[in-house]
């Protein structure tokens, strides 16, 4: 009797896996399509992204190749940063080290018309900060914020400040326009002989053109090398 039970038991187990196996091969083929259909919109998505990248970096390419970055303008050494929204331009002057951060474009106003009437909204000036730093040796830094306009600069405000640390609540002095004329008209003078002139602006119009193409090319590059990493 006993070995009635146990061949009893053992039949209902083996029945028990057979039909947990039939149960398993009807899912598994409902599984495998869901995973393949899936991948299937997976890749296609990607390769639609892919595809688009492509086109837009041949576009760009050929509609206007990109230049090598100028090193070098006049006094000024160039290091254009790749990567980043900021370049930078070092000199020296006499007893002092001047260096500036240049910014991408960051701003526009509607364009003045030329025989100065109210500023024209279909055309846009493009705007660029400059930060300009003048030191020397451990007598603190003359900060100068400029704004480059395409053929011109524009100061907006500056002050001193020590080499090692910045007050928690600095004094900046006042607006620049609020400034004597004199005055302010020395002050362009002081930038003018350190090469901080029209000259400068529009040449950093010109080079901000170049890098904007280059950065957009770069950042959709990374983005197409990282979509198809596997």
């Amino acid at each position: 009797m006993a070995r009635l039970f146990r061949s009893l038991r053992k039949t209902l187990t083996l029945t028990h896996q057979f039909q947990l196996q039939q149960q398993q091969l009807r899912i598994c083929p409902q599984l495998f399509r869901r995973t393949y259909i899936s991948d299937m919109s997976k890749s296609a998505f990607e390769g639609n992204i892919l595809r688009l990248l492509r086109n837009e970096i041949q576009y760009e390419l050929q509609s206007s190749p990109p230049n090598h970055p100028v090193a070098k303008f006049n006094s000024f050494v160039v290091d254009g940063r790749p990567g980043e929204r900021w370049i930078t331009l070092k000199r020296h002057y006499a007893d002092e080290d001047i260096k500036i951060e240049v910014t991408m474009f960051d701003g526009a106003v509607p364009a003045p018309r030329e025989n100065g009437d109210e500023a024209n909204s279909d055309e846009m000036q493009m705007h660029i900060t400059l930060i300009v730093n003048i030191s020397k040796g451990d007598g603190g830094v003359l900060e100068i914020t400029c704004s480059a306009w395409p053929d011109s600069i524009e100061i907006t405000k500056l002050f001193i400040r020590a080499n090692d640390k910045m007050l928690a609540e600095p004094y900046f002095g006042p607006e620049f326009r609020e400034l004597d004329d004199d005055l302010q008209d020395s002050l362009y003078d002081f930038l003018e002989v350190r090469g901080i002139n029209d000259a400068l602006a529009i040449f950093l119009h010109q080079y901000m053109k170049h890098k904007d193409k280059a950065e957009f090319v770069r950042w959709m590059e990374r983005v197409k090398s990282f979509i198809e990493r596997k």
